[in-house]
């Protein structure tokens, strides 16, 4: 099934509001919005706005694909949980099968079972440690 471009549910929230108003129910626009999200599947208005604003995003790179990378210097695989943004500055969650220890330390730890970050077209992000590598890389796994 096809999604909806953003203009599109914006045009069925307001004459979803308008319809109703014409019928005697008032109800706000951020109500109708809401509505019409859950008509099309999300949970909320902002879970379907982030669907239908990834259309920018390079195919590979989907709400719910499974990616490995590395993330402060440490392997990981999960899946993308968010995902906002043109491709060229996109904005990531992943959460991850295993939780990664981000410190180098004996001494302590910072155990992460979630991470983001902000990459490029690439799947690297700009931000880099002071070894020179990226913050973050991110790579559809293999089948």
């Amino acid at each position: 099934m096809k999604q909806p471009s953003l203009e599109t549910v914006k045009t069925q929230a307001k004459a979803l509001r308008q319809t109703l108003q014409d019928r005697g129910t008032a109800i706000s626009h951020a109500q109708s919005l809401e509505l019409v999200a859950r008509q099309h599947g999300a949970r909320d208005w902002n879970t379907l706005h982030a669907r239908l604003s990834q259309r920018n995003a390079p195919p590979e790179l989907a709400l719910g694909s499974t990616v490995t990378g590395h993330y402060l210097g440490q392997a990981y695989s999960g899946k993308i949980v968010a995902l906002s943004g043109p491709a060229e500055h996109r904005h990531v969650e992943i959460a991850l099968d295993q939780p990664i220890d981000t410190v180098r330390f004996d001494s302590f730890s910072n155990w992460r079972h979630r991470i983001r970050g902000t990459i490029g077209e690439d799947g690297r992000s700009a931000r880099k440690t002071s070894d020179g590598s990226p913050h973050l890389t991110v790579e559809i796994a293999p089948n």
